[in-house]
């Protein structure tokens, strides 16, 4: 049988949306890739080592020197072998800076992710972010608070309201703020009048 569907702590704009620390974080984070595109033609070396495993007698080809088990072979570095890199490290970047701007989780979830895993050891930070991110947003989604702290201790009403059989108060958190409407009270009834209206006598006919 299926589950039915869980209902979100607080409202799918406030999930998908970035608040002010996060925001930051991804705005630097956009800015760092695009420093690292623009520096990416300074820091490659003016020389290119290529290096191929060397054959059963330890022999390589012309122009290849052997090192080891190895056969390296140096040439001068052109712009082909670092152009695609520049130009992807580039839009990812200003992708990012564009969502971090526009407040859209998914769009800098996603792009820190992939920069991340398609440039190396040097993209850990990205990855990161994306995760980050993304554990965030299911905190909202489960608890209301985004934070490890708010998050642990509405876990911990939670349980304990389960445990005693009652209902949850709503998060009160700042994460959580400006998500969920109050209920409308119900209307109260008209408060008695304190002035005296004397019984009028029937009159006589």
């Amino acid at each position: 049988m299926r589950r039915p569907r869980r209902e979100s702590a607080v409202a799918r704009s406030v999930i998908m949306s970035l608040d002010h620390i996060e925001r930051l974080i991804s705005l630097i984070a956009g800015f760092v890739a695009v420093a690292m595109a623009l520096a990416l033609p300074f820091l490659i070396g003016k020389r290119y080592t290529v290096t191929v495993k060397a054959t059963a007698a330890k022999t390589c080809a012309d122009g290849y020197k052997l090192v080891g088990n190895l056969c390296e072979h140096t040439r001068p570095t052109v712009v082909s072998d670092w152009i695609l890199r520049f130009v992807m490290i580039l839009v990812i970047g200003l992708l990012l800076v564009m969502f971090a701007l526009l407040r859209k989780r998914v769009g800098v979830a996603f792009v820190g992710l992939f920069l991340g895993l398609a440039i190396g050891t040097i993209g850990l930070p990205f990855l990161m972010l994306g995760g980050w991110l993304v554990i965030r947003a299911l905190r909202l989604q489960k608890y209301g608070d985004a934070t490890f702290a708010g998050s642990s201790i509405r876990a911990r009403e939670i349980a304990k309201a389960k445990k005693e059989g009652r209902a949850l108060a709503p998060s009160t958190s700042k994460s959580a703020k400006g998500s969920k409407t109050a209920a409308p009270s119900a209307p109260k009834p008209p408060s008695a009048s304190k002035r005296y209206t004397p019984k009028q006598r029937p009159r006589r006919r």
